[in-house]
C-alpha cells in the first residue's frame, strides 16, 4: 500500500484523480488569527513567526525600569528574548491578562532580531491573499495603530481582520519609551 503511488495525496500522476478528491492548492498566504485584550482581531504572516508559545506568568522575568508596555524577558531556547504587551503597544487600553495559567506569546523575527508578543488569545491559521491591491486600507484604526497596520480585510463572516506588519512593531522605537 504504501508503495503505491496513489496512496499519498498529491502525488498521483493524473491531476484529475485530486481534483475529484477535492484537493485545492491555497490561496495566499499563511497568517495567524489573534485577539488583544480589547477583543480585537489581528493577523500576521505565519513566515515572520519563529514560534507560538504559552507562558506560565511566573516564567516572564519582570525588569526594573523598562517601558511599561514590556512583561519582562523569557527563555526561548536560550535565548532571552523580550515579552511585551501588543495590545498595550498598539493603544489598546486593556493589558493583556496575567491573571491565567497561561499567556499566549508569538515569537517575531527579523534578521536576528526577536521579541515575544503578548496576546489575549491565540486564532486560527488562515490563508489570506495579503496582496497589497487586495487589502483595504484601515480607516477604523487609530492614529496609535495605523504605522503597524499594512490593511484589512473584510471577511465572509462580517468580522473586520487587521494584518499588521511585525517588522515595523520589532524595529519600533515605542518599546523603549
Amino acid at each position: 500500500m504504501v508503495r503505491d503511488i496513489a496512496f499519498f495525496p498529491g502525488s498521483n500522476p493524473d491531476p484529475d484523480v485530486d481534483a475529484e478528491q477535492g484537493l485545492e492548492a491555497p490561496e495566499g498566504e499563511l497568517h495567524l488569527r489573534f485577539f488583544v485584550a480589547s477583543g480585537m482581531e489581528f493577523a500576521l504572516p505565519a513566515i515572520g513567526i519563529r514560534e507560538v508559545l504559552e507562558y506560565a506568568p511566573d516564567r516572564i522575568n519582570p525588569m526594573p525600569n523598562v517601558s511599561p508596555l514590556l512583561l519582562g524577558t523569557v527563555n526561548i531556547r536560550g535565548r532571552v528574548v523580550w515579552v511585551g504587551d501588543l495590545g498595550q503597544f498598539l493603544g489598546e487600553p486593556a493589558p493583556v491578562s496575567t491573571d491565567r495559567s497561561e499567556v499566549s506569546i508569538i515569537a517575531i523575527e527579523d534578521q536576528g532580531l526577536m521579541l515575544g508578543l503578548a496576546v489575549e488569545r491565540i486564532g486560527v491559521m488562515m490563508w489570506l491573499d495579503s496582496d497589497p491591491t487586495k487589502l483595504k486600507v484601515s480607516r477604523s484604526a487609530p492614529d496609535s495603530m495605523s504605522p503597524f497596520i499594512r490593511g484589512e480585510w473584510h471577511l465572509e463572516d462580517g468580522t473586520t481582520l487587521k494584518l499588521l506588519d511585525q517588522i515595523n512593531i520589532l524595529r519600533s522605537a515605542r518599546w523603549a519609551s
